[in-house]
């Protein structure tokens, strides 16, 4: 069962409703970490940005990433490094999220489940603690790399995901 898209904040809007002065290159830097289609490290920020406005340099990605981590509207992520030391970044989204990281490919997947929002609240109940940040990245090997291996010798993998598939669990 694939697990639908979380639901990414406005940024723009959050911005602009806590009365940040939202200068140019900063909607533009807002509105392109809000449209990207994947996770996005500064240089890209500043690639997909310059397309707009060429005048944006990397002091003011950066100024801007710091800002909006400030206000808790984006999430900065390492994705298990899978690409170095590099740093990721991402809208918040209205309901947390698991990252799925493929060791073979580098593939990204956001994951969402009633199970881990029932975890959390289980977590609160138990421990009497307040959460405000949930981080969680799972490294693994994705549904297209285990399709391409022809045989388990291929998987390289100590369990190998042709020989047993798992179940989900009930819900």
């Amino acid at each position: 069962m694939k697990s639908p898209n979380p639901q990414r904040r406005s940024l723009v809007e959050e911005l602009s409703r806590r009365g940040v002065r939202l200068t140019g290159q900063r909607k533009i830097l807002a509105e392109t970490i809000q449209s990207a289609e994947g996770h996005l490290d500064a240089a890209s920020l500043l690639e997909l940005a310059r397309k707009r406005d060429k005048g944006i340099n990397r002091a003011t990605v950066y100024r801007t990433l710091e800002l909006l981590k400030e206000l808790r509207l984006i999430d900065e992520l390492d994705l298990m490094h899978l690409n170095g030391e590099k740093h990721f970044y991402e809208a918040k989204t209205t309901v947390d999220h698991v990252h799925l990281a493929c060791f073979q490919c580098g593939r990204i997947e956001e994951y969402t489940s009633p199970l881990f929002e029932r975890l959390k609240a289980e977590i609160e109940r138990a421990k009497q603690f307040h959460i405000r940040l949930v981080r969680l990245e799972i490294g693994g090997r994705c549904s297209r790399c285990c399709a391409k291996a022809q045989s388990c010798a291929e998987c390289a993998e100590e369990e190998c995901c042709k020989a047993a598939p798992v179940k989900p669990p009930a819900a």
